[in-house]
């Protein structure tokens, strides 16, 4: 205690209430705190270290109070405790307040989350707008086009809807437009680029489902679809001499009846052989999906592999004018893929996989983007037997290389053939590699006796595929979009070209000459094509079957640029963007059409009771001599 006594004690500490700022309660605290103590020097604080060292001492002229001082005395620790360890002035607590900002901060917090919410609501409706309005602009200006020297055509275009079935309908009703489905998944731009692509891994798939198949290539089932709406049919045996039959059982292949191979060519042997390589390769690589009920697979199938449809058959082709359909309440044709998707035995064709692979570099490497016009040889360009015609335009050949001969804007010739050492095997010394065609601008397709085979390798080109009227259907002829001769103003364009060439000779007709009436497509054409379509919109040029406009019409092609390229463009990368050459493609069709095959075929019972060679066996030697 006296330690204690003989330092001066620092003034007690005067606690307050008030409601002021913290700087004005602070200096009020410190004021009160000072004048407690009388015998407190004015310089003296309760923060300085005079009020806490041992050794100080107050002036002998300060008398102190001897009640505070025992006061002090009893409460030194107390103070100086508290005179470390300031207690600042708090409000006084209030539980109403509290629970009034809690609420306070609760409201305050659910109104940022309702913000939140609404900018979020806000943004997304900005985004999805933003992208309708972007998807509408994109196809009406960059699919159809705005070109103003075309704005005089303006055939009727509707769209159909996409039912689930695929069923399509080209002479009355609303038509599907398959190539609009397909290039919304791989659509060409203005100079021929495209925004999405099929992936390798699909397209070489060969076991996609049914159901992908059909979303992936759309379309693609439209002449199985239409045939199998037909209804059930018979199936009855074949004659020695009568088409192929096989049976599908559990999956697998058995041979029923096949022609001798000395009855037919080597060609056909080697068509017919290809067929069944398809036709296994299709089940062989079934999707689990369809294994689990392999017996809607389970049938007798006939093959016709000649060129000129007949009976009921699985067949290459059939007749495009509907008027020409068999009357047989049993007759049907499904149309199945060329052999040629499998191989063709010619030197410069070869298996479907090489040529593609071979266009796709050539397309790729040379004649992307502005060098279309520029690296491609604006020339048309043909080459084929002349004397292999339909009886329905036998002429059709001969008069293409004689319309054709010695014009600069041609290169149209008869091939050459030799016969080979090689087991007869023929080669022409003026043919082209066929994606050597791909190298031209104008590709001139002809058809055969009915169908012409290389019609699909044509279509790989980004070329302009001209032909006169398409009267042979294949598997996949009915997506493309004709755009006739017959509607472009061919008169215009000649006059342009001959001022053009300097040649202002009067060219009107003289009193009582016949005028020379444009070409104009005949009942049959307008029957099995009844749909034209816009030169922005066509992806094929149909002109006279005598070639007499061949040569205005490439004129014309050639006075309008962009219209030609888009043409290409869009063949193909409808049928190889869109994926419809491709293994996967051939794969579902197959399956798809053996399916339909089976739902409405009726074999005549006791007619098919043994069940048949293996298709491994049989392929060894391409059948029996």
């Amino acid at each position: 205690m006296s330690t204690i006594s003989s330092r001066r004690p620092p003034p007690p500490l005067t606690r307050t209430s008030t409601t002021s700022s913290t700087n004005n309660n602070s200096n009020t605290t410190k004021s009160r705190m000072t004048s407690a103590n009388p015998y407190t020097p004015t310089s003296y604080s309760p923060m300085s270290p005079q009020a806490y060292s041992p050794t100080y001492h107050p002036s002998p002229s300060t008398k102190p109070n001897p009640t505070l001082q025992n006061q002090n005395e009893s409460h030194a620790y107390s103070r100086h405790h508290h005179s470390r360890f300031p207690i600042p002035s708090v409000k006084s607590l209030n539980i109403k307040d509290n629970l009034r900002d809690m609420r306070d901060l609760k409201n305050l917090s659910n109104l940022k989350y309702r913000q939140r919410r609404r900018l979020l609501k806000l943004a997304s409706i900005v985004v999805f707008g933003g992208l309708t309005v972007w998807s509408i602009c994109h196809y009406f200006f960059f699919r159809h086009g705005t070109s103003a020297s075309l704005s005089s055509f303006s055939p009727s275009f509707s769209w159909g809807s996409n039912k689930q079935d695929d069923t399509f309908s080209s002479n009355e009703g609303e038509e599907v437009d398959y190539e609009a489905i397909a290039l919304s998944r791989a659509r060409a731009s203005p100079r021929g680029g495209s925004m999405r692509k099929l992936t390798d891994e699909i397209l070489n798939n060969l076991s996609l489902d049914a159901e992908t198949c059909r979303a992936t290539f759309p379309g693609l089932m439209k002449e199985v679809d239409d045939t199998v709406a037909k209804g059930p049919f018979k199936v009855k045996r074949s004659s020695d001499l009568g088409p192929m039959q096989v049976r599908i059982k559990e999956g697998r292949v058995y041979v029923l009846h096949a022609q001798r191979k000395r009855d037919l060519s080597s060609e056909m042997v080697n068509s017919r052989t290809a067929a069944l390589h398809q036709l296994h390769r299709a089940l062989l690589t079934l999707p689990p999906s369809d294994r689990s009920h392999l017996n809607e697979f389970d049938t007798i199938l006939t093959l016709n592999i000649r060129d000129t449809p007949f009976g009921t058959a699985l067949q290459y082709t059939r007749n495009a004018d509907p008027k020409h359909a068999p009357t047989d309440p049993d007759a049907r044709t499904f149309l199945i893929p060329h052999f040629s998707f499998w191989a063709w035995d010619l030197p410069f064709i070869g298996s479907i996989s090489r040529a593609a692979s071979a266009i796709t570099a050539l397309e790729e490497s040379q004649f992307q983007g502005n060098r279309w016009h520029s690296h491609k040889d604006p020339r048309a360009v043909w080459r084929g037997t002349t004397w292999f015609n339909s009886i329905h335009n036998p002429q059709l050949r001969y008069k293409l290389v004689s319309t054709t001969k010695g014009k600069p804007w041609a290169d149209v010739q008869a091939l050459e053939w030799q016969s080979g050492n090689d087991n007869n095997k023929q080669n022409a010394t003026n043919s082209l590699m066929i994606e050597d065609f791909c190298k031209y601008k104008y590709v001139i397709h002809t058809e055969g006796i009915s169908y012409s085979g290389r019609f699909q390798f044509l279509q790989m080109c980004a070329s302009v595929t001209i032909t006169p009227p398409i009267q042979w259907m294949q598997h996949t002829t009915h997506l493309v979009k004709p755009l006739f001769s017959s509607d472009l103003d061919l008169d215009k364009a000649r006059s342009l070209r001959k001022r053009r060439d300097g040649k202002t000779k009067d060219t009107r007709a003289k009193p009582g000459a016949q005028k020379n009436e444009p070409w104009q497509p005949h009942v049959r054409h307008d029957r099995a094509w009844p749909k034209r379509y816009d030169p922005n919109e066509a992806n094929i040029v149909f002109v006279a079957p005598d070639w007499s406009d061949l040569e205005d019409t490439i004129h014309w092609l050639e006075d309008h640029p962009q219209v030609a390229e888009g043409i290409a463009r869009r063949q193909r990368e409808l049928f190889m963007g869109g994926g419809y050459f491709s293994p996967a493609a051939e794969a579902c069709y197959w399956r798809e059409l053996v399916r339909g095959w089976a739902k409405m075929a009726r074999p005549v019972k006791g007619e098919f009771e043994d069940l048949g060679v293996p298709y491994e066996e049989f392929v060894l030697s391409n059948g029996w001599d």
